[in-house]
């Protein structure tokens, strides 16, 4: 069976652990050159290093997605190694939960950083090697059930991924003509440490157990009780990326075992 990516080089943000290496990972074997980026060079190496060890292809690269020279650096350097940029995935995120009234300024605009600005950083950085190119190309954002639903406690990460979706609606119309599409995934807890570190945060604001966070907060509202898996979240992300038309752009899709259905 061929390979869906093969010849495509795909940059991926926050891609050294968790939702974003599940992605590259799988990129790799559906043939993609894949560049890791992320915070650490040397996490992103041993991700990258991971790919080459099972035939893959893959460069590690340091960068912080809310500086402005680092992403253009990073994504420059890597469309010189691989010979351009077909697919941006926009996935690198933190969290932090707490009510409103607590929230500093500073902790505000961290997530919103994070989580906005390096999705404006990394598309801009991108989508200028994939008009040049002329062969089109995917752009993906990692924004969550929380794109479309909220949740107590998380009053900036609800704002971001809400925004992430306005975001890749205009990258749709703009880069329409040229064959660049713009879509976003949307996923339900996913057990990674970013999930973990949040489960006894949340039981702490809320005065309840841990097994009741899990329970009765993140898969309450699911079809059969059970978290998405990184599997799950990257065959979306792989069914974006290898999507041969604009028929499929400017959308959203949620993959949470039926906690959000639209």
């Amino acid at each position: 069976m061929a390979q869906q990516l093969a010849g495509k080089v795909a940059y991926v943000t926050g891609a050294a652990s968790g939702i974003g290496k599940a992605i590259a990972d799988l990129y790799a074997q559906e043939g993609a050159k894949v560049v890791i980026a992320d915070l650490k060079q040397e996490a992103a190496n041993a991700a990258a290093q991971d790919i080459e060890s099972k035939g893959g292809t893959a460069m590690g690269v340091a960068v912080d997605v809310t500086q402005e020279a680092q992403v253009d650096a990073s994504v420059e350097a890597a469309a010189r190694a691989f010979g351009g940029i077909d697919i941006l995935v926009s996935n690198a995120g933190i969290q932090i939960v707490k009510p409103v009234q607590d929230f500093s300024l500073g902790e505000w605009q961290k997530m919103l950083a994070i989580q906005l600005d390096g999705a404006f950083l990394t598309t801009r950085a991108c989508i200028k090697h994939m008009y040049a190119q002329g062969r089109g190309g995917s752009i993906i954002y990692t924004g969550s059930v929380h794109s479309k639903e909220a949740s107590r406690l998380k009053a900036p990460y609800v704002t971001a991924k809400h925004g992430l979706e306005g975001l890749a609606k205009v990258v749709a119309k703009e880069g329409g003509p040229q064959g660049v599409r713009a879509n976003v995934i949307c996923p339900g807890y996913v057990r990674t440490p970013l999930v973990d570190k949040q489960i006894p945060e949340q039981a702490r604001e809320l005065g309840i157990s841990e097994e009741e966070v899990i329970k009765n907060v993140m898969l309450k509202e699911t079809v059969d009780g059970e978290f998405t898996t990184l599997d799950d979240v990257a065959r979306v992300a792989l069914f974006f990326a290898a999507f041969p038309t604009n028929a499929l752009t400017g959308q959203s899709m949620v993959v949470s075992h039926g906690w959000f259905m639209q």
